[in-house]
């Protein structure tokens, strides 16, 4: 039999930790009662399963009982005797001798105890019965803790709720925990529990919770559990989610109704639930929650009554005596703003929806269509159009339904609601063919709009057709809707749909057009092709003259330049482009072609000019009111702000961006690049805790999967700055995983370059050679001047290090150099960087490095990036070390290790500290080691600290310095520990770094 539960418990956190505080408080003599309300089937049981075993795992003894729904008030002491009878079966001859001398008022809970005594049933038996109860559980909890549970508080009876609150009240010093459950939602203003809940609230030691329903995620999580290997994809668990709520048994009623292939209906065990009380209704009652049911998840009184008064039924007494009775039955509830109604539950009116007749629910749509078209103001403006296409749609009148639902798409799209807008737009698909010519001809509206789609290609006045609205207007419409709801795939396939009934004979521009679509769809989900559809729409445009369609491949192809392939060829034809645009009248294909143009002006030394450039794009694209260029040239605008050092002019532009999508509907499609330039923004500002907060706070956004390395580089940052590198690594993985960003240079340059940090760390110089290969093999390097200036440098340290010398590291070495000559620094920062990879190559060649470090100090204290700046200073710290001249050192340690720890970079501020307690310069109030070589390394520690930067294993140290292997392994491991470092190959970077014994390192040349 398939599971419907789903086998891991999920979310309850808050819960799980709130009951397990108060069992902690119980089991220390302080007994404690939490009474847990929600609604049906939100997991109070579940949780309260879960609760008691992991309190019996924990050394406690339970008892679960439930009230029993049986009349207005139930059975007497029903769950109380249930437990009892558990505990009984536990705990036998232990539960007897507690109860010894109290059997016979006891038995009238549980008549295992024996014959109830003769007295009276008096208001004193009552007292002595609940007395006695409660000695029993003193006496039981003397050598124990106990968790007595009861469910379904909600039909429990008065005897039943007051000797619980006798006992909260009177078990001062007993391990005893009281756990309740009861339903919010069958709690009348007059039900009996309301008064007892308060009551009880007051207490100090009773605590009250509801539970919430689940959020996605934890729907998400609640699916995989019980469908497993079968655990259907986004889009389905994004229905499950908006259908159930979030209710935990109606999640689990979905999924089986998904196992079994029928997710559009809901099951007959969920219906026959919910329509119990419906059912229980008087028949008047039931028509109208049946009418209620169709007109949404929320009806207007007004519109309400216009139906019921078109079907015939009584007036308006007899409407507000049957609502109070639903209102009163809880099926119905008033809505916040008091001018309708709404079901309890969404599943509610969908069970009650899907009991109708075909013929019923047809008839009751058809009537709430005629009605609302008879007088619109019914219902709420901004609903109108959409409300009004379901009706007629759920009427099948598809003549109706079909003008319905275009009217509704157009509304959709100028609400920025771009997935509604295609819902609507595919219904229209859908329709088309089952409506007649003579409706098609006469009762659609004309042609919205889709970006730059050409509607008529016909000469002037000899229009064949298409100066009313066609199927391909209404497929170009949805390919755009799709691409702008970040639903690219769907997209793709309205596109191919399109091309075939386009002829490209015929009609040359609309071709052209849909395969532009298909251009940037690819494009962006990194999938190839993209560039084959530009080329093929400049053959297919070549001879027809300037055209927005020419206007728009050419802007495509200089973007996939780039991105791609920044060259001449990208330059000309962005500014092919720009004129092209401008001179068919396209305002927003010409700002696009801005954008990019200063793009590549910016990667090609006219930074200025490419500022100058991007921010009149912002603007001009402002006044446009177009919020997708507006919103690209923000993002652009904020990394090459960011390329040239300017981090907080970054972050602003970054942050502008991110507001201007989520105010148009954008986030999903632009939301993940704008949040990660924010983040390395941020980042490069030293505002380390701020980037963090951004980045986990997109977590909870909805997820576009377009620029997931980018988040996970980012990540990966964030973990090396704090000394992570095993995080680092699995980040890092990711990143890489995903191949770099798609091929783009701006992706896969950063993410070789943490990579390659990574490996000097850790001290695997093969590792960051690879990984140094495979950046510079895989990637066009045109104009990636400030993206290969870091990667270098790091990669050179990583090749300095490395002593003695192997082949592959000089040509390794050789390379880097090459590159190097051929970069050409356009700003502060770059020439920081530029010094210092000149450094670390003078370093690795064994020539003097003071002068580049003091370049790079002095350029970097002008670009004001604390990362790269305490990297300058911490090397020239090391130059002044090494020339005897401590003070020097001493104050360029102490500014390296401030700015760390202003960024949060433990990692930099380390290997400030272990410098400086190296040259005995007290950097920190307390030195992390003894005294010595500031290290607190002994002088055999040396001898092996020696060895292992020669790579050498335990063995070979072994036989140099005539000691056994364990000996050897023994010192590794204490130097591992003195050095905070997480394997060998690290510890021997370090000492390289710290230059533990510069007699290793290549002799200096020259002065």
């Amino acid at each position: 039999m398939e599971q419907t539960v789903s086998p891991v418990f999920v979310g309850r956190g808050r819960e799980t930790d709130l009951l397990g505080a108060a069992l902690g408080r119980a089991r220390a003599g302080e007994p404690q009662a939490v009474l847990v309300g929600g609604e049906a089937g939100v997991g109070k049981t579940r949780l309260v399963e879960e609760f008691l075993a992991q309190a019996e795992a924990d050394g406690a003894v339970t008892a679960l009982g439930a009230c029993l729904e049986v009349g207005a008030e139930g059975l007497p002491y029903a769950p109380l005797s249930a437990a009892l009878r558990r505990l009984h079966r536990r705990l036998g001859p232990e539960l007897d001798a507690a109860a010894a001398g109290l059997e016979g008022h006891l038995a009238r809970l549980l008549p295992d105890f024996g014959e109830a005594d003769g007295e009276g049933n008096d208001e004193y038996g009552r007292a002595r019965l609940f007395e006695h109860t409660a000695r029993l559980f003193e006496r039981l909890t003397e050598d124990r803790t106990l968790v007595l549970a009861v469910e379904d508080l909600h039909w429990s009876d008065r005897s039943t709720r007051e000797l619980l609150a006798y006992l909260v009240r009177t078990l001062h010093r007993s391990r005893v925990l009281i756990v309740t459950t009861y339903r919010t939602d069958d709690l009348h203003r007059r039900h009996p529990l309301r008064p007892f809940l308060a009551e009880l609230e007051r207490l100090r030691t009773v605590q009250r919770h509801e539970l919430d329903r689940l959020d996605r995620p934890e729907v998400a999580a609640q699916l995989a559990g019980i469908l497993g290997p079968e655990t259907p994809g986004r889009d389905v668990v994004d229905r499950i989610h908006r259908r159930s709520e979030g209710n935990p048994f109606f999640v689990e009623e979905l999924a089986a109704a998904y196992r079994d292939g029928c997710l559009a209906c809901v099951t007959e065990s969920l219906r026959d639930i919910l329509l119990v009380r419906v059912e229980a209704l008087p028949e008047e009652t039931q028509r109208i929650v049946r009418i209620a049911a169709e007109g949404g998840s929320r009806i207007e009184h007004a519109l309400l009554a216009a139906v019921v008064a078109e079907s015939g039924a009584g007036g308006e007494d007899a409407l507000i005596s049957a609502l109070r009775t639903a209102v009163g039955a809880n099926i119905l509830r008033p809505d916040t703003d008091g001018e309708g109604y709404r079901f309890r539950h969404a599943l509610v009116r969908e069970a009650v929806s899907d009991d109708l007749l075909p013929g019923e629910r047809q008839g009751i749509n058809r009537r709430f269509a005629t009605v609302l078209e008879a007088d619109p103001e019914l219902v709420r403006a901004e609903q109108r159009t959409a409300r009004l296409a379901d009706y007629w749609y759920h009427a099948h009148q598809p003549a109706r339904a079909l003008p319905a639902a275009l009217d509704a798409a157009r509304d959709a799209r100028r609400r920025n609601a771009f997935a509604e807008q295609l819902k609507m737009l595919e219904r229209a698909i859908e329709l088309w063919d089952t409506v007649s010519e003579q409706a098609l001809a006469t009762t659609l509206r004309p042609y919205d709009w889709a970006d730059t789609y050409p509607p008529c290609a016909c000469d002037d006045g000899e229009h064949d057709g298409c100066d009313r609205l066609q199927l391909v207007d209404v497929l170009a419409e949805a390919v755009v809707a799709a691409r702008r709801a970040g639903d690219r795939d769907r997209g793709q396939n309205l596109a191919r749909r399109a091309l075939s009934q386009v002829d490209e004979a015929r009609n040359p521009l609309r071709a052209a057009w849909f395969r532009l679509q298909r251009a940037k769809m690819l494009d962006q989900l990194k999938r190839s092709g993209g560039l084959e559809e530009i080329q093929y729409v400049h053959r297919l445009v070549q001879d027809l003259g300037p055209s927005v369609v020419q206007a728009e491949a050419l802007s495509l192809e200089a973007a996939h330049g780039l991105l791609r392939n920044p060259g001449p060829a990208a330059v000309a034809a962005a500014e092919r482009a720009v004129a092209v645009a401008r001179q068919v009248g396209a305002p927003s294909i010409e700002v696009h072609a801005r954008v990019t143009l200063a793009g590549l002006l910016g990667d090609f030394d006219e930074g200025e000019r490419a500022v100058d450039l991007l921010t009149e794009a912002v603007e001009q694209a402002h006044r446009l009111g177009n919020d997708d260029v507006h919103v690209r040239s923000l993002n652009n605008l904020a990394s090459l702000l960011l390329s040239y050092g300017r981090a907080e002019e970054a972050v602003t532009a970054a942050r502008t961006g991110l507001d201007t999508a989520r105010r148009s509907g954008l986030l999903l499609n632009t939301g993940p690049i704008l949040t990660g330039n924010l983040a390395e923004a941020l980042l490069a500002a030293g505002r380390t805790e701020e980037a963090a907060a951004v980045l986990a706070d997109w977590d909870d956004k909805p997820e576009a999967d377009t620029h997931g390395e980018f988040m996970d580089r980012l990540r990966g940052e964030l973990a090396l700055l704090r000394g992570d590198t095993a995080e680092a690594e699995i980040h890092w993985a990711a990143a890489h995983a995903s191949g770099g960003g798609g091929a783009q240079p701006q992706h896969v340059l950063p993410t070789a370059a943490l990579g390659i940090r990574l490996a000097v760390r850790l001290g695997r110089p093969d590792q960051a050679r690879a990984r140094l290969a495979e950046a510079l093999d895989g990637t066009v390097l045109a104009g990636q001047d400030g993206h290969l200036l870091p990667l270098l440098t790091h990669a050179a340290e990583a090749e300095a290090d490395q002593h003695p010398r192997t082949p592959e590291g000089e040509a390794a070495l050789a390379r880097i150099a090459d590159l190097a000559a051929r970069l050409n620094p356009r700003c502060a920062l770059h020439r920081g960087w530029a010094a210092l990879l000149a450094g670390e190559l003078a370093r690795a060649a064994g020539r003097p490095t003071a002068e580049h470090r003091h370049t790079a100090v002095a350029e970097l204290r002008a670009a004001a990036l604390p990362g790269p700046l305490s990297l300058a200073l911490l090397r020239a710290a090391e130059d002044a070390a090494a020339s005897g001249d401590r003070d020097r050192a001493a104050e360029l340690l102490r500014e390296a290790a401030e700015l760390a720890r202003r960024r949060g970079d433990l990692t930099t501020r380390r290997d400030a500290d272990l410098l400086a307690d190296r040259l005995g310069l007290g950097l920190r109030a307390t030195p992390a080691h003894g005294p010595g070589d500031g290290l607190g390394l002994t002088p055999r520690e040396r001898d092996v600290l020696r060895q292992l930067t020669l790579g050498r294993s335990n063995r070979q140290i072994a036989e140099h310095l005539f000691i056994s292997p364990k000996t050897a392994s023994v010192h590794v491991s204490n130097i591992l520990a003195k050095l905070a470092v997480g394997g060998r190959g690290e510890a021997a970077a370090l000492a390289h770094r710290l230059r533990l014994f510069p007699e290793e390192e290549p002799a200096t040349q020259g002065s």
